[in-house]
């Protein structure tokens, strides 16, 4: 599992662990490794803290994570948070990933709409959350499934963008995505 923190629109200062946008993930690292053992979960760290437009930063460190573990062969789940959903979606075409958790993600440019089919998405949104937008993330998940992807869409009613609010559903949620998808890929069937 690759958790990917949130971000900055433009932001070439470099990326910190300390900053709040690592820090918040922090726990849904520690949370996944206590309780589904035999998964490696690593925290990705950005060189810089944003976007960047037509640089997309992010997107360049996160393949190159992927492009490390490529001669292993190991299947990846990302759990990625608003600038970090943006990254699992743009990556999510990476033979290696296999579902993307998407956490009040960012997906200005329909990103998430785009996810390839074949992979599981599952976006998790607070309601109230007015730094990104959840009706444009459930319609995304909405067109997505459309497209044939598996995607499902959770409201956390109330629920503002740092994920504050009800914090033990939403690390179940993730708990219960990286469990599922452990399964899936360790059964006789998984593709």
């Amino acid at each position: 599992m690759l958790v990917l923190p949130g971000g900055k629109a433009r932001d070439r200062r470099r990326f910190r662990h300390w900053q709040a946008a690592a820090l918040r993930m922090w726990p849904f690292t520690w949370i996944v490794r206590r309780r589904v053992p035999g998964v490696e979960v690593r925290q990705v760290r950005y060189r810089v803290r944003g976007w960047n437009g037509a640089d997309r930063s992010p997107v360049r460190d996160v393949r190159k994570v992927l492009d490390g573990l490529r001669p292993a062969g190991v299947p990846v789940v990302l759990v990625g948070h608003s600038m970090g959903g943006r990254v699992a979606a743009v990556v999510a075409d990476d033979p290696l990933v296999r579902g993307i958790l998407a956490l009040a993600p960012w997906w200005p440019d329909g990103e998430g709409a785009k996810a390839p089919a074949g992979k599981r998405m599952v976006v998790v949104h607070g309601t109230a959350d007015s730094w990104t937008d959840p009706v444009a993330s459930r319609t995304q998940t909405e067109l997505a499934r459309i497209r044939g992807v598996d995607a499902q869409w959770i409201g956390i009613p109330g629920a503002r963008h740092a994920m504050l609010r009800d914090p033990t559903r939403w690390h179940r949620i993730a708990v219960d995505f990286v469990r599922d998808q452990s399964h899936r890929l360790s059964s006789p069937n998984a593709t």
